[in-house]
């Protein structure tokens, strides 16, 4: 009876959930957050001049295998690489927009231009060596060949290169990293951290890490490819991590990820801080970290809560912010395939126990945001950290501001008795009108 269910899932509601999957960018510009419709906030007004155009560059890194040309026009796909390359690619908001025009578009609630999200052109700049690499003997131990010493010094510091340039384009010496989920291309993701990072004031380096997934095929099979694929980048995104946090112009690193990224991001923080601990450092000061979002995260409440709480990984970062929603109805559907009791990202104070209610109060460390304010449809429920005008603001004044949440700290949310912060649907209004 189990498997009958099963095939019968499979056909109906896990294609549905591929369909709103597919995309994750959107054709057009994400929507305009409430902060600058509902308030004064205007983030455009400090950008530099340098990066007053519709053009967005971001950094990238990637273990997808490239279908093309890597130097003139890689077409990362969803097949897995044992090689971490990185480089610049570049998304378009718009076709020939003035920077005055896309401003003003950019703060208004609704829009009188189409503003198109267009990937242009993308070149990969360097490849760290491949894991595992090969070996020699030396002193009885098995250690890196000098070969593959060389080639990962000679990426490496193309990188920091690479990143010192970017960072010497804007202010804030910080840097942002998306971590996507499941279903996502290449340019989907570096779609989402391009609107993402234009509405956040173009302040700091964006950086999209892109793993393999979109996987193909029917819903399930894409399903279960991209969640090894997601186990598979661990390691990679480790790598990826400490080489950011070794740039010595980098003063802060802060990590967005969203779905099945959350369960990845999570690993490899967990294993770094255990490797942190163990060599006697401090894993936020080793690591630079800021502040960590995990959105509508597709992880077990049940095991996240025995890898976040036992190695107290709560305490690592500045903050650990949770977007949840009980209405996620994507999240809904892997309960479904996985027959967990619930998913992170679902958690909210009607599915909560007695115990868990005082687990979150015991654990203030981490943030519990409910934006439910999201719940319709299947994309935007799941989606909602940037396509809801509410969400995207609380996300903007956590990463741009490392705001702390309360109407006090600049963050009016409302927190119920079970220790679960509230997103209202006209957030944040009551930071002043225009």
């Amino acid at each position: 009876m189990r498997s009958r269910s099963f095939r019968e899932f499979a056909c109906a509601a896990l294609a549905a959930c591929a369909l709103a999957l597919a995309g994750c960018g959107g054709p057009e510009l994400m929507p305009t957050p409430n902060l600058y419709t509902l308030t004064d906030d205007n983030p455009f007004a400090d950008v530099p001049p340098s990066l007053r155009s519709n053009a967005v560059d971001l950094i990238y890194a990637t273990d997808r295998v490239p279908e093309g040309d890597p130097a003139k026009d890689p077409r990362y796909g969803t097949r897995r690489s044992k090689s971490l390359a990185f480089g610049m690619t570049t998304v378009r908001i718009g076709r020939d927009v003035a920077w005055d025009d896309l401003v003003a578009a950019s703060r208004a609630a609704k829009r009188k231009v189409s503003l198109p999200l267009i990937c242009g052109e993308t070149h990969e700049l360097g490849r760290l060596p491949q894991v595992p690499a090969p070996t020699v003997e030396r002193d009885g131990r098995r250690v890196e060949s000098p070969e593959i010493a060389a080639a990962r010094e000679v990426a490496e510091t193309r990188f920091k290169t690479l990143l010192a340039e970017r960072l010497a384009l804007t202010p804030k010496k910080e840097v942002y990293i998306f971590v996507h989920g499941v279903g996502s291309t290449f340019d989907d993701a570096a779609q989402v951290m391009a609107e993402l990072w234009h509405f956040m004031g173009r302040r700091g380096v964006p950086i999209v890490y892109t793993w393999p997934a979109g996987g193909g095929g029917d819903p399930l099979h894409e399903y279960t490819h991209d969640r090894e694929s997601s186990e598979f980048t661990v390691y990679h995104l480790k790598q990826f991590l400490k080489l950011v946090a070794s740039c010595p112009e980098v003063r802060k690193v802060h990590i967005l990820a969203h779905s099945r990224g959350t369960d990845t991001s999570v690993a490899a923080l967990r294993e770094l801080h255990i490797e942190a601990t163990a060599a006697g450092r401090d894993t936020r000061e080793s690591l630079k970290l800021g502040c960590l979002v995990l959105a509508a995260a597709d992880m077990d409440l049940e095991v996240s809560s025995q890898r976040i709480g036992g190695e107290r990984l709560m305490r690592v970062p500045e903050q650990m912010v949770m977007y949840v929603s009980p209405e996620d109805k994507w999240l809904g559907r892997a309960d479904w395939l996985f027959d967990s009791e619930t998913r992170v990202g679902q958690t909210g104070a009607a599915n909560l126990t007695a115990g868990r209610t005082q687990s979150l109060l015991r654990t203030p460390e981490i943030q519990y945001i409910d934006a439910r304010v999201a719940a319709s449809g299947d994309r935007k429920s799941h989606f909602y950290f940037y396509q809801d005008t509410a969400a995207s603001s609380d996300l903007i004044l956590v990463l741009r501001d490392g705001r702390l949440p309360g109407a006090g700290n600049g963050r009016p949310l409302v927190l119920d008795s079970s220790g679960i912060w509230r997103i209202e649907k006209d957030y944040p209004a009551c930071l002043g009108g225009k």
